[in-house]
């Protein structure tokens, strides 16, 4: 599976110069690439990311999270997310699969990283208990 070079670019872009809040991979079968389907504005909320993900199909996310530690320091954290809900397609789901680790060490710079199936997995809350 090949990855555009844009997905690349885009991520360097959010981990060094914040200029999105997230930002989301699909995997073009046909052309057989992972390539950015959406960006999300460094104003975009946490809701605005998760109803960018489909219902019904499987994709590759970045959120840059932002938290206050316990110290009350500001902090951040890149998280990677392999979305593959149950409604998806089997084929869909192992191709996803399959193409993660690679895709994933396209992207240096990821500190956490989560494998969802519904929303509730890649909750706020469970990202927040991982950062810490």
């Amino acid at each position: 599976m090949a990855v555009h070079d844009d997905c690349k670019l885009k991520f360097l872009e959010l981990k060094t110069k914040r200029t999105y809040r997230f930002i989301v991979y699909k995997i073009e079968e046909k052309q057989k690439q992972v390539v950015v389907e959406k960006l999300g504005e460094p104003t975009d909320s946490y809701e605005d990311f998760a109803a960018s993900l489909p219902a019904n199909d499987c994709r590759y996310a970045v959120y840059d999270f932002d938290f206050v530690t316990e110290e009350n320091c500001q902090k951040s954290r890149i998280v990677f997310i392999a979305w593959s809900p149950d409604a998806s397609r089997v084929r869909s789901k192992m191709i996803y699969a399959s193409s993660k680790d690679r895709f994933k060490r396209e992207l240096d710079g990821i500190q956490i990283e989560l494998q969802a199936t519904d929303p509730t997995e890649m909750g706020l809350d469970v990202i927040r208990s991982r950062s810490n």
